[in-house]
């Protein structure tokens, strides 16, 4: 497995409060994580690192058997999330200048070319394919709640004065509830993690279309998805992390 794990604080903002980590065990088991906090200054970074660091300390404590099914994978994952919350969530009651700060987070664990992502907010995951870009998370926001109900398109929903509003985050609550999902990643399949500093300002097609050019390697396509997303006006932090199977990377996308 190879990894591209970017960051970029924007054109707008002073402080990065988004937070992202990528690790292997030596069991072949690949973690990554991406954390988007929110809170005010000096709290959303705190807010984000604190999920960060609970999330990698356990799941390096816990996944590190060689035989994991996926079942425990999944029970692992959530579990880390739950503990990232509770972390969060104490520090914002027992400290004053952190009240109310919260993050998003979107986790992979990765093995034997199966995915299991967890997911609380709007931070998302995307599975790009030969045949094209999905998005694998649903964001807990309330646009996307206008959207499911029928009260506004998705059109409306991109350009929503309040798209920026989450409805279930880590630590802002004393408990939270953690999406599971998995997925198949077959050769040439890549797994991109991102915040929303990417989502609002690149469109689904123009990630695809860099993900997918030949000739850069992992590295260089996280850059120049922060590139475009400076370029179309870098008003948030900005967060990319790229998974690749490692023989298909180094085949250089041969398709036979």
């Amino acid at each position: 497995m190879i990894t591209a794990n970017r960051s970029d604080v924007g054109r707008i903002r002073q402080i990065n409060e988004d937070r992202s980590w990528v690790g292997q065990l030596d069991n072949g088991i690949t973690l990554a994580i991406v954390a988007d906090g929110m809170g005010g200054h000096q709290a959303g970074d705190v807010a984000s690192q604190l999920a960060v660091n609970t999330f990698r300390d356990m799941l390096e404590k816990s996944a590190s058997k060689a035989d994991l099914s996926m079942q425990e994978g999944k029970m692992l994952i959530r579990q880390a999330l739950v503990m990232a919350n509770d972390v969060v969530y104490d520090m914002a009651s027992r400290n004053e200048q952190y009240y109310n700060m919260g993050t998003t987070i979107v986790a992979a664990l990765y093995k034997e070319r199966q995915l299991i992502i967890g997911h609380i907010g709007d931070s998302r995951a995307y599975l790009i394919t030969a045949d094209g870009i999905a998005q694998l998370t649903e964001d807990h926001t309330l646009v996307n709640e206008l959207v499911k109900s029928g009260q506004i398109s998705s059109e409306e929903a991109a350009h929503h004065p309040r798209r920026n509003v989450i409805t279930r985050a880590v630590g802002t609550d004393a408990h939270v509830e953690v999406d599971i999902y998995t997925a198949a990643l077959t050769d040439n399949d890549i797994l991109l993690l991102c915040s929303d500093g990417l989502t609002n300002m690149v469109s689904d097609e123009l990630m695809l279309q860099t993900v997918c050019e030949d000739g850069l390697e992992l590295d260089g396509k996280a850059d120049r998805l922060i590139q475009l997303a400076l370029q179309a006006g870098g008003d948030d932090n900005i967060t990319v992390v790229l998974l690749q199977e490692a023989d298909a990377a180094y085949r250089g996308g041969d398709n036979g």
